[in-house]
């Protein structure tokens, strides 16, 4: 069974970085594509972040510069690593797999999700 958790949200003021961790379990989790997406409050979700299989990352243009999201096979762990923080990126943050191929912002493609973590930017 294919379960994600994320970790590493908060609360912190403009400008600042948080670091979110995904560790995931059964399955063979090198051969994913994963994403981080985020929805805010009355926002549609949106994908901020994918990186394939081989590393290859692709990123929403409103965190472009900003956020940098990487892997560890090793540790079977996803993250996003957010600087620059603003009041705008405030939302709950959850990871995504597929077994599909490439990088991905459409959410259909993805079949395996956590539960979420709530990241907060105060101004």
């Amino acid at each position: 069974q294919v379960q994600l958790v994320e970790s590493g949200g908060g609360s912190v003021q403009a400008g600042g970085s948080l670091r979110l961790s995904c560790a995931a379990s059964g399955y063979t989790y090198s051969s994913f594509s994963m994403a981080w997406f985020r929805q805010a409050p009355g926002k549609e979700r949106e994908g901020v972040a994918s990186i394939d299989r081989y590393g290859s990352a692709s990123y929403a243009d409103s965190v472009k510069g900003r956020f940098t999201i990487s892997k560890d096979n090793a540790k079977n762990t996803l993250y996003l690593q957010m600087n620059s923080l603003k009041p705008a990126d405030t939302a709950l943050y959850d990871c995504e797999g597929t077994w599909r191929g490439g990088t991905s912002f459409d959410g259909d493609e993805y079949s395996y999700w956590g539960q979420g973590t709530q990241v907060t930017i105060s101004s």
